[in-house]
C-alpha cells in the first residue's frame, strides 16, 4: 500500500473553523469526485482540535510549550493499492487534470510553505 501522507497548515488569513470546513465541506468532495481518475483507495482527513487541547501531550514531550513543534492544523492520507497505480493515475491525462483541480483548490485554504508532504509505503504493524 502506497499513501501520501500531507500535513496541513491553513493560509493565515482563515480561522480553523473556517479552514476546516472547507477542507471537508469543499475540498473532500472535489476529492472524492476525481478518485477514479486518481485511482485513490482511500481518503482520510484527520481535523486538529484547539491547540490548547493538545498543550499537556505536547509539553511532556517537548520539554516546554516554547520547544515543542507547531501543530498542524490537519493531516490528509491518501492510499494507493501500488507503486504502479500512482504513476499510471499520474501519467494518464484525466490524472493530470485531477491533479491540477486538486492543486488549484488546495491553494485556497493550505498554505503550501509550512505544509509538507511526502508519499510513503504503509508497513502494518497491526490491524
Amino acid at each position: 500500500m502506497i499513501k501520501l501522507t500531507f500535513c496541513l497548515t491553513r493560509l493565515p488569513a482563515l480561522t480553523l473553523a473556517e479552514f476546516q470546513d472547507y477542507w471537508w465541506n469543499k475540498h473532500a468532495p472535489l476529492v472524492a469526485s476525481h478518485r477514479g481518475a486518481l485511482r485513490i483507495k482511500r481518503y482520510v482527513q484527520m481535523h486538529s482540535w484547539e491547540a490548547h487541547l493538545s498543550d499537556g501531550i505536547r509539553e511532556a514531550r517537548g520539554g516546554g510549550l516554547d520547544k515543542a513543534p507547531a501543530i498542524y492544523d490537519g493531516v490528509a492520507q491518501l492510499w494507493w493499492e501500488s507503486a504502479e497505480d500512482l504513476a499510471a493515475a499520474l501519467a494518464s491525462p484525466e490524472g493530470t487534470e485531477a491533479g491540477r483541480q486538486l492543486y488549484e483548490d488546495e491553494a485556497k485554504f493550505i498554505d503550501f510553505t509550512k505544509s509538507p508532504l511526502w508519499f510513503g509505503e504503509e508497513k502494518v504493524v497491526f490491524g
